[in-house]
């Protein structure tokens, strides 16, 4: 997977910004893929003959990171899609995968070990309470942060949730500007 790049850490290898790495994509001046939850990933074989193509300095060494890791649980497939491309062009290089359902949540959630969980808590097949409580008592991943959404929380359910181990709770829909700066906060990178 080294050779496969997040639109972020595309942007760092070229110097510019991940929104121009995504103008070159939809233009079709670079072969790119997207992964079953709709983030975009770029092979660096590809990156590289475009760099070459347009003159550009390919660099040296790899560009390496500590990535935060981010699973985004929801039902709706637009939100979901918002959510991870918001996500993926932001300036934290975040590794973010989607789950649609509680089972699947379930299982991301034991191998890909996040981070951090946004998480819609009303889904036909699970209650965002469960998925809170079972991640705060499971201890390699009880310290997961959880950033709970839902369009039906009013302040009792607010606090049911901070009680079952939500980090934060906001009401859909939130801005994707105030996500942004609250998963940063959360993972500790903004103050």
């Amino acid at each position: 997977m080294d050779d496969v790049f997040t639109v972020f850490k595309a942007s760092q290898y070229c110097s510019v910004s991940s929104k121009t790495i995504i103008n070159w994509i939809d233009a079709g001046h670079i072969k790119a893929y997207r992964t079953p939850g709709g983030h975009r990933r770029i092979n660096l074989k590809d990156l590289e003959a475009f760099m070459s193509r347009q003159g550009m300095p390919i660099p040296e060494a790899k560009i390496e990171g500590n990535r935060k890791k981010i699973l985004v649980v929801d039902d709706d497939p637009i939100i979901v899609e918002s959510i991870v491309q918001a996500l993926e062009e932001d300036e934290h290089d975040y590794e973010v995968i989607s789950a649609a359902d509680g089972f699947e949540a379930g299982i991301q959630v034991n191998h890909f070990k996040p981070h951090l969980l946004i998480l819609d808590i009303m889904m036909p097949d699970i209650r965002g309470y469960d998925v809170c409580k079972k991640i705060k008592s499971t201890p390699d991943i009880a310290d997961t942060r959880i950033i709970v959404l839902s369009a039906y929380l009013d302040e009792e359910k607010f606090n049911q949730m901070k009680a079952y181990g939500a980090d934060a709770c906001f009401s859909k829909p939130l801005p994707l500007a105030q996500l942004k700066e609250e998963v940063a906060r959360q993972l500790g990178l903004k103050d």
